[in-house]
């Protein structure tokens, strides 16, 4: 098989049209498709289906969908090792996380490591479901619950609570609850979708139904997306459960119930075992150690702030 062949039936397959995959390749749609018809004739296959919205691979098409994706990943990452300067971090690293964290504590950091490591570029990917870092749809991932891939080491990072929330400004005009109970006569706002961010998002609606305070799950307002929910929640929308990275971005925010304990969330920082020895996936690590350090000895920022991950608002 041709490999410029290969390489553009790959981004074909990725971007499911001919005319995406002429977008990034920089050819024409026609250019596209002739070069696909041609690997088809070679092979002797179909590998899409046309449709007028798009194309669908064939069976045969996703066998060599899935071997061109592995071969690809392959030389990426081989790319990487070879362009890196052992001695000093240099090359691009794809990092992944959720939006919430990514908004919340990772994205207003980034700029101290890029000013410590300038030969560094650094892709920041938000997704809520988790990009497979095996198949080096990003280099390392902070994930809020332990990996389940067998080949991808973890080094935890953090623990946190997600405390209950509500703005001020609720608050005064409904009334500060004092226990689980008055919470049904207030408007609760929780998370909605199937990809959740961080086990037992929704720990709250959970717990009002197994007290018997609410018949079934009940909710004034549901977002897919944490941070969303902290604007929601600092706008005077109702109340919900927050993580202290997500709280402590919106600083009217104020903790009700205190005494009620949340599940404890984790975080880790996780990466494919051949990028062990690469020297830009060590200093990043390092930076994140350094960074929740400093947030722990309130060294933070100029302002001293609390650390994020288990700080309380009142």
């Amino acid at each position: 098989m041709d490999w410029d062949k290969l390489r553009i039936f790959h981004t074909v397959a990725e971007a499911g049209s001919f005319t995406h995959a002429g977008d990034r390749l920089n050819l024409s749609q026609s250019a596209v498709s002739r070069q696909i018809s041609a690997l088809e004739e070679v092979l002797g296959v179909p590998l899409f289906h046309r449709h007028a919205r798009g194309l669908i691979l064939t069976e045969q098409g996703e066998v060599l969908h899935h071997t061109a994706k592995e071969v690809f990943s392959k030389l990426a990452l081989t790319q990487a090792f070879l362009s890196e300067n052992r001695e000093k971090a240099a090359g691009k690293i794809t990092v992944t996380t959720t939006t919430g964290l990514g908004l919340s504590w990772l994205s207003p950091r980034l700029h101290r490591f890029m000013e410590q490591h300038p030969n560094v570029e650094v892709c920041l990917l938000l997704e809520d479901s988790d990009l497979d870092l095996s198949m080096r749809e990003a280099d390392v991932a902070i994930r809020l619950h332990p990996p389940t891939q067998p080949d991808l080491i973890q080094r935890h990072l953090a623990s946190f609570h997600m405390p209950i929330y509500a703005s001020r400004e609720y608050l005064e005009q409904h009334g500060t609850p004092r226990s689980l109970k008055e919470l049904a006569q207030h408007k609760l706002i929780g998370f909605a979708g199937w990809h959740l961010p961080l086990p037992n998002i929704n720990w709250l609606m959970t717990r009002l139904v197994k007290e018997k305070i609410f018949p079934q799950p009940k909710v004034s307002l549901a977002i897919n997306n944490v941070a969303a929910i902290g604007k929601a929640i600092a706008a005077g929308n109702g109340i919900g459960t927050l993580p202290f990275y997500t709280a402590s971005a919106h600083p009217n925010l104020v903790r009700i119930l205190p005494d009620i304990h949340s599940p404890l969330a984790e975080a880790f920082f996780v990466y494919p075992e051949e990028l062990r020895s690469s020297k830009r996936i060590s200093v990043f690590r390092d930076f994140l150690l350094e960074e929740l350090s400093a947030a722990r000895t309130g060294k933070d920022s100029p302002t001293h702030s609390a650390d994020p991950f288990h700080a309380s608002h009142d």
